[in-house]
């Protein structure tokens, strides 16, 4: 496990970026309140725990590999997070839209608001780690008109990263201004797929904040 933790190589994907975010993302889950989350409280943060752990035994320690198992391990882990996240954000609309409100603490909508904003952020981050290129291992072998998203770095690589390649930070940076903007700024998507994947996510977010929070403010008046 220890060679997942140390960058060797420039171009490396470190392994415990995406473990550090999950573990936000759990502690996010673990801090909603219980009438919001799927399934009793404890339920999936446990899961995505046992997930995020399987990920330090089934992620190769080459720079450049191809890995069933673990493909199958991140895809699990990223769903997982992902529906329970739509479930918190539809169990929240529903009871705004209900009327149902009134029995509702206007604070714990807006913690439980910006809670799903902030994990849909590190989820669509996850989303694009994991499909760009076809993940961090087979995207150090592929050419950059392969890829799914067009970084600042791609357009200037005469300038001054002839080598450069996107690890799981400039992923989480695109999910995050997505998330802001409900547009993207300076990455593009490419494939259909990551403009999907964007617009999805934008909609979300903009459920979270104009809709949830919204709502939430005007039950504290």
């Amino acid at each position: 496990m220890a060679g997942l933790f140390s960058n060797h190589h420039h171009k490396v994907d470190p392994v415990w970026h995406v473990q550090a975010i999950m573990l936000v993302a759990i502690g996010l889950q673990l801090a909603l309140p219980e009438k919001f989350s799927a399934g009793t409280h404890y339920a999936i943060p446990a899961l995505e725990a046992l997930l995020l752990l399987a990920l330090s035994f089934t992620t190769p320690r080459e720079r450049v590999f191809r890995s069933l198992a673990r493909r199958v391990n991140v895809f699990i882990l990223i769903a997982v997070t992902s529906a329970a996240n739509a479930y918190s954000l539809a169990v929240v609309i529903t009871q705004l839209l209900s009327g149902t409100h009134a029995s509702v603490n206007g604070r714990e909508l807006i913690v439980a608001a910006l809670n799903i904003y902030l994990t849909n952020v590190i989820a669509f981050a996850l989303w694009y780690w994991e499909m760009d290129g076809g993940g961090p291992g087979e995207r150090q072998r592929i050419a950059k008109y392969e890829q799914d998203f067009l970084f600042p770095q791609h357009q200037h690589e005469s300038y001054k990263h002839p080598d450069w390649k996107p690890t799981f930070i400039d992923y989480l940076y695109v999910s995050a201004t997505n998330a802001m903007a409900f547009s993207p700024t300076d990455t593009m998507p490419l494939s259909r797929r990551a403009k999907l994947l964007m617009l999805v996510q934008a909609t979300v977010s903009l459920a979270a904040i104009a809709l949830v929070a919204a709502r939430a403010v005007n039950i504290l008046r």
